[in-house]
């Protein structure tokens, strides 16, 4: 029986659990590998009550675990960019593997990370930072590596899908309503923006993108889009219509490209990613051989959350020959164009309101046909003050053909009021 030794840096939520499902399931780990894993150190700014830390050595001094000789594992759990970057790179300066659930640190400082790791021959593990408990990373780079994947589109973040469930299940409660409640059930922050904004999804699709096409990490090129400005008529209008709204992280590949959107989407009810709910999490890729798979479970949580960074610390052990930390040999990864959101081609749902006049729906008609956008569904509601809410639900057209069209559109004087407009996916 060898032993590795762990170097836990933060033991908050994650770090705590980390700590505990290491000490709870050691027997069952070194069964499955052969090797005592045990906990040699913990870095940390306070104590957690939901450690007992009796017998192990703690400091304040997180850098003091990088240099510890009994680590050989350093788990990366302080969030944030800055320090971490500072702590991963002389975790790798010192020959450690390093295995993080920081999403923001791989999207942004990846490449950097990856290289100094490859020189050093250590690897970098980061299941943890997308989807929680899903194996998402480990699916997409070893379970499909035979495959040519197409597309990659998921529910990945808890807090947005929570937000829009709630608002379908609730009826008339408003966005504003239900992120209080999240935030009071401890789903939401404080601060809400990277959730609900799509900045955090954003992070996770971009790893996604790069470990599915084997491209640099693109997270500056990415389109985001977030769902403050979902209303509860536009979720009763979708379901009218057979959809639901879900917040997606879309990549696909193209001859051109890569797309690489955040965005709310109209999804067909009967699909699979329509039917995830809560704070649950859901990744659906589409691949040659495969077809299309699904991978569905809890995006956060401090089980689900370790249960990825431990099972990264047991692959380190099975393998500790620097695998690509991408799924692809370094030389390998090939820069290509991120295609523009104005260039992606999709359906699209459109809520407006047009006073009752005759010939506003002939003329709205006209102006979508001339741009070459044809109507597949249609609803008229009854006049409220003089103005009726009109839903079109386009086929597929070009977001910059659909630009040109909605500012013709909006400079009617019959029309009241921005346009909205939420893209319609099929998988």
């Amino acid at each position: 029986m060898t032993r590795l030794g762990v170097g836990i840096c933060g033991l908050g939520t994650v770090g705590a659990g980390t700590f505990n499902l290491i000490r709870t399931n050691a027997a069952e780990i070194s069964r499955k590998t052969g090797t005592s894993v045990v906990v040699a150190q913990v870095g940390c700014r306070r104590d957690n009550p939901a450690c007992d830390l009796s017998g192990v050595n703690v400091t304040r001094d997180i850098f003091e675990v990088t240099r510890n000789p009994d680590v050989d594992v350093i788990v990366e759990l302080i969030g944030g960019t800055d320090t971490a970057l500072e702590l991963v790179k002389e975790a790798i300066a010192h020959g450690k593997h390093v295995v993080t659930a920081n999403k923001a640190l791989i999207a942004v400082h990846g490449e950097e990370i990856f290289r100094l790791a490859g020189a050093a021959g250590v690897s970098v593990r980061f299941e943890a930072a997308i989807a929680g408990g899903i194996p998402i990373v480990k699916s997409i780079r070893e379970g499909l590596a035979a495959n040519r994947i197409e597309f990659v589109a998921g529910i990945i973040n808890g807090t947005s899908n929570f937000i829009l469930t709630e608002m379908e299940s609730a009826g008339n409660r408003s966005f504003e309503q239900v992120l209080q409640e999240a935030q009071e059930l401890g789903y939401a922050e404080a601060d809400p923006t990277f959730d609900i904004e799509g900045i955090d999804a954003a992070h996770k699709l971009t790893i996604l993108s790069s470990i599915a096409f084997g491209v640099p990490l693109h997270f500056e090129a990415m389109y985001t889009e977030g769902i403050s400005n979902i209303t509860p008529a536009d979720i009763r209008y979708a379901g009218e219509l057979g959809y639901r709204i879900k917040h997606l992280g879309i990549t696909r590949r193209r001859e051109d490209g890569i797309e690489l959107r955040v965005h709310p989407t109209l999804v067909a009810k009967e699909t699979l990613l329509a039917q995830v709910d809560g704070v649950m999490n859901a990744v659906l890729v589409g691949s040659d051989a495969a077809g299309k798979t699904m991978y569905y479970g809890a995006g956060a949580g401090a089980g689900p959350t370790a249960s990825s960074v431990v099972g990264d610390i047991i692959d380190i052990m099975r393998d500790s020959s620097a695998v690509a930390n991408l799924g692809f040999v370094p030389e390998a990864i090939q820069p290509m164009p991120v295609i523009g959101i104005e260039s992606v081609r999709c359906c699209y749902y459109l809520r407006l309101r047009a006073h009752d006049k005759p010939g506003v729906l002939a003329r709205i008609s006209t102006i979508l046909s001339q741009h070459n956008i044809s109507i597949e569904s249609l609803i008229q509601k009854d006049v409220r003050q003089g103005a009726a809410p009109i839903v079109i639900i386009t086929d597929d057209v070009t977001e910059s053909e659909l630009d040109r069209a909605l500012a013709e559109l909006g400079s009617l004087e019959e029309v009241d009021d921005a346009i909205t407009r939420i893209r319609v996916e099929s998988f």
